[in-house]
């Protein structure tokens, strides 16, 4: 690789990390000063729920018409319209912070994340496929080092500003990904050459594919959500709740550098997938029989399963494609399904924690989930179709 293409190369890649930086702030900065929103706002635990339930559920709807908007504005307008979408969602709660504010910027920002997260990939497929398990594993990298950031410094924020300008301060790092992507783009003739394939609706393994990743999503989503004020509710204060989000968040990110390194040499992903659903799994049965004295092995399991298995989520639906085109096609409609599916679980433990006062039913559930994803595990070899 040439000097000129090793620079344009790490530019990408430094770019499509500072993307993924803003994918998740807009929901993780919500539960570590979750209990000051409610006092604030008088919103219950259901409606707290919703507060990530949309985003996830808007990530969902809208990652379907991620082919159809690559083909009239191209993937490089995508990702740029969706950055803009998210960064003046997350800026708007600044003025906007009463239960419906909260609630409008929640689902716009689901919907900037859901045109991102089905169009980048399809860039990353298309001009650099080669390196498209290490670029996948370094976006992954961004999105959990968003979440860690967020989480960890929004009640300290908080505490020197008031919540509704820890919850908009992230905006920053939408004007660092604009100008990261302004650089690296160069728009197309023919704006859709990524978008131009149909959603595989009639593909089994596509639908096997959605519905793995709606799962371990759903483990994403809920630990985001619920950690926080799982923590706090067991007299535990917002900032050490936060960081302990924020140290799980650090592990995620972690596994997602060390997946990064060693991905490419394991074709068959399926090892690698045992392994990371099985921590997983026992940072959940943690939560479940002694959530006190075992927080630290608990965050220590669950940050490095779940930084793994949503890049592996990712990757092995990559895997799949056949062509570039295909990418926004089949990354939507995995996408899309799967978050809608990952979007019930938050709401369900909001659900849950209003009926019995208490999480660890929620915990129970996802661990079922898991449970049945080892056992599809078995049907993700690199042949199978």
């Amino acid at each position: 690789m040439s000097k000129v293409n090793t620079r344009g190369y790490v530019l990408f890649a430094i770019t499509v990390m500072l993307v993924g930086l803003n994918l998740r702030p807009i929901m993780a900065a919500i539960g570590p000063v979750l209990a000051r929103i409610q006092h604030d706002t008088g919103i219950g635990d259901t409606a707290a729920g919703l507060l990530t339930t949309l985003p996830v559920l808007a990530m969902g709807l809208f990652a379907f018409m991620g082919g159809t908007l690559q083909r009239i504005l191209g993937v490089e307008r995508t990702v740029l319209y969706g950055l803009l979408a998210l960064g003046g969602a997350t800026l708007a709660r600044l003025p906007f912070h009463g239960e419906s504010g909260l609630i409008v910027t929640a689902t716009i920002g689901g919907i900037g994340i859901a045109v991102i997260q089905a169009a980048l990939p399809g860039r990353i497929k298309r001009d650099h496929g080669e390196k498209a398990g290490q670029l996948m594993s370094l976006y992954t990298v961004g999105i959990m080092g968003g979440a860690m950031l967020s989480s960890s410094l929004v009640a300290p924020l908080s505490d020197m500003g008031g919540w509704p300008l820890a919850l908009s301060v992230w905006t920053a790092f939408a004007v660092l990904a604009v100008l990261g992507w302004r650089l690296v783009s160069a728009p197309r003739s023919g704006a859709g050459d990524t978008g131009g394939a149909r959603l595989p609706v009639r593909s089994g393994r596509a639908w096997y594919l959605l519905v793995f990743f709606g799962i371990g999503t759903a483990a994403y989503t809920l630990v985001l959500a619920w950690l926080p004020p799982f923590y706090v509710r067991l007299g535990w204060s917002d900032t050490a709740s936060g960081l302990l989000l924020g140290g799980l968040t650090l592990a995620q990110v972690i596994a997602a550098v060390g997946l990064s390194s060693v991905v490419d040499r394991f074709p068959d992903r399926r090892p690698v997938l045992y392994a990371i659903l099985t921590v997983i799994a026992l940072g959940l049965i943690s939560l479940i029989v002694a959530p006190g004295p075992l927080a630290i092995p608990a965050l220590l399991l669950l940050g490095l399963g779940i930084g793994g298995l949503f890049p592996m989520s990712l990757i092995i639906a990559v895997d799949h494609l056949q062509a570039a085109r295909q990418a926004g096609a089949l990354l939507g409609f995995v996408q899309g399904g799967g978050y809608v599916i990952a979007s019930v679980m938050p709401f369900l433990a909001g659900l849950l924690r209003g009926a019995f006062d208490d999480l660890t039913p929620a915990w129970g559930i996802m661990l079922a989930g898991i449970l049945v994803q080892l056992a599809m595990v078995r049907v993700l070899s690199p042949g199978h179709s």
